[in-house]
């Protein structure tokens, strides 16, 4: 066993040692030490060229196989090397001493990127991102052709941010995809793409995308430091960078907003936030961010301000709604008969006769189902998931009630509640009020009332001290301001956004200018 391991062992500290070798000047070295780096990868194309005119030529090409777009690795890189410069041998157009890579650069290969390399970890990363990788006798360095062409998913409407009105694209898979749909929205230099590098094993590109005269640097600066000492084997979601970045850990407040939709991003980075996108994930990462944001929808800016105010208020009793409803029920049920009026009060007296459980657990399995219900529906084929969830939903409450194992006010409740929590644009939001709801329910149950009020009092304690990397987690309510409050509640009418929401260290906070119109005006 420990012979195997320390095989093992001596392996890997072989292929540290070979990847960070720069390349040779000999072919035969740098072929037998990539044969030795992709031993056992199936997908891993080593094309060797040779040709015996008046110069003697060999390399190497080198690919993943299923990585690259093979016509255009055929057509534009292997037709020009091999025959192009066999041309230029036998009419003598290029010298005894020449420079082959620097021919193949500047007048053989018709690829519009192309690199130079001097290491084998950097042919390792290019063709693991898609790219070929040429290497001449003779020359320590090498060529890294751009030839991407994988197969993915096209740009559709993302399923989790549905919208009536308003652009209908979603993020991808592709990186390079996501970060072309932001560039077309905004035409400009100050729109800046960070690339960054981040997983020991995955070597996965991440990127950090600003707007640099409105994001404000410091701002920048600390997230860059964040992400740059991360040391972590894989990223394969933006969750990964999340948890890793985050301000406090232990908490189950998301500091961070997702979002599928571009011009939901570029609208935040508009108001000086940043974007984190991980290759790999349709999911990008807003930040920083407030509690109260979680209720604003994109569709919101895309229809006339009075009907959108409505709706986002609409939201917030949703949101109040979903959270303490069932302890409210609970706690008249149990502690608070006198605040039932008394025509009401005998009707859920009658509906609860035989009922053998107290309403806590009453309504605690109620929710329970509920919440299993709705993971199975997601679960679940698509073409099945929301059958089972709504047939299943009916059933087990009428079942229920005819068992009476539950009262049928208790199903109208948690009924209503579901309803309520499907209303939030935001699914993180929806999981926070989820989870915080048996909470409230286990509170209502021991103190009535004063459980409710003292929970969340505690709650909003821990809320304030919460921060999103310097963001007050219930901006612009704590602390109160005035100027972002009119457009957390109700939706301010864009004539009258001359101004971006502050955040501290920014410089440009001007939205627009209206003094032409006022001067009209007058």
């Amino acid at each position: 066993m420990r012979y195997l391991e320390r095989k093992k062992q001596d392996s890997e500290n072989n292929q540290e040692d070979l990847i960070n070798k720069p390349i040779s000047p000999h072919i035969d070295d740098n072929k037998a030490i990539l044969q030795e780096l992709l031993n056992l990868c199936s997908d891993a194309v080593l094309r060797e060229f040779k040709m015996d005119y008046q110069t003697p030529l060999r390399g190497l090409v080198l690919y993943f196989d299923g990585l690259v777009m093979r016509q255009q690795l055929d057509e534009y890189v292997m037709k020009p090397l091999l025959l192009e410069l066999e041309m230029r041998q036998n009419s003598n157009s290029i010298g005894e001493q020449a420079d082959w890579l620097k021919v193949m650069e500047q007048q053989i290969i018709a690829v519009s990127e192309i690199k130079r390399i001097t290491s084998f970890a950097e042919i390792i990363k290019h063709i693991s991102s898609g790219d070929s990788v040429i290497l001449i006798d003779g020359n320590t360095d090498g060529l890294a052709v751009a030839t991407r062409g994988w197969s993915s998913r096209s740009i559709t409407t993302p399923e989790n941010e549905l919208v009536i009105f308003g652009p209908k694209e979603g993020f991808v898979e592709t990186l390079r995809f996501n970060t072309a749909l932001m560039r077309r929205r905004i035409k400009s230099t100050h729109f800046k793409i960070e690339a960054m590098v981040i997983g020991e094993v995955t070597q996965t590109d991440v990127v950090l995308c600003y707007v640099d005269n409105i994001a404000p640097p410091g701002l920048v600066a600390e997230i860059r430091r964040r992400l740059k000492a991360i040391k972590i084997d894989s990223v394969l979601d933006t969750n990964y960078i999340q948890e890793l970045i985050m301000d406090q850990k232990s908490t189950i407040f998301s500091q961070v907003e997702h979002t599928e939709k571009p011009d939901r991003a570029v609208a935040h980075m508009l108001e000086g936030r940043i974007c984190i996108m991980v290759d790999g994930s349709p999911m990008a990462l807003i930040l920083p961010v407030s509690f109260p944001h979680y209720w604003v929808a994109p569709e919101d800016y895309y229809i006339h301000y009075i009907p959108a105010s409505l709706f986002r208020m609409g939201r917030f009793l949703a949101f109040i709604i979903s959270l303490i409803l069932p302890a409210l029920y609970v706690a008249v049920i149990t502690y608070h008969q006198e605040m039932i009026p008394t025509d009401l009060f005998l009707t859920i007296a009658a509906s609860r006769e035989g009922v053998p459980f107290p309403a806590f657990i009453e309504a605690f399995i109620m929710e329970l189902t509920f919440e299993m219900l709705r993971e199975a529906g997601l679960r679940l084929p698509r073409a099945v998931g929301p059958a089972v969830s709504i047939v299943g939903a009916l059933i087990i409450g009428d079942a229920s009630v005819q068992a009476g194992l539950v009262s049928t006010p208790m199903v109208v409740v948690v009924a209503f509640t579901g309803i309520a929590s499907f209303v939030s644009p935001s699914y993180n939001a929806a999981l926070i009020m989820r989870m915080a709801r048996f909470g409230f329910l286990l509170a209502a149950a021991l103190l009535g009332f004063l459980g409710i009020i003292i929970l969340l009092i505690l709650v909003l304690i821990h809320m304030a001290s919460l921060s999103s990397f310097g963001m007050p987690y219930l901006a612009p309510f704590a602390p109160l301001n005035t100027q972002a409050i009119t457009d957390i509640i109700i939706r301010r009418p864009w004539y009258k956004m001359n101004r971006r929401p502050y955040m501290e260290g920014m410089e440009n906070q001007v939205r627009q200018d209206t003094s032409p119109r006022e001067e009209s005006k007058s």
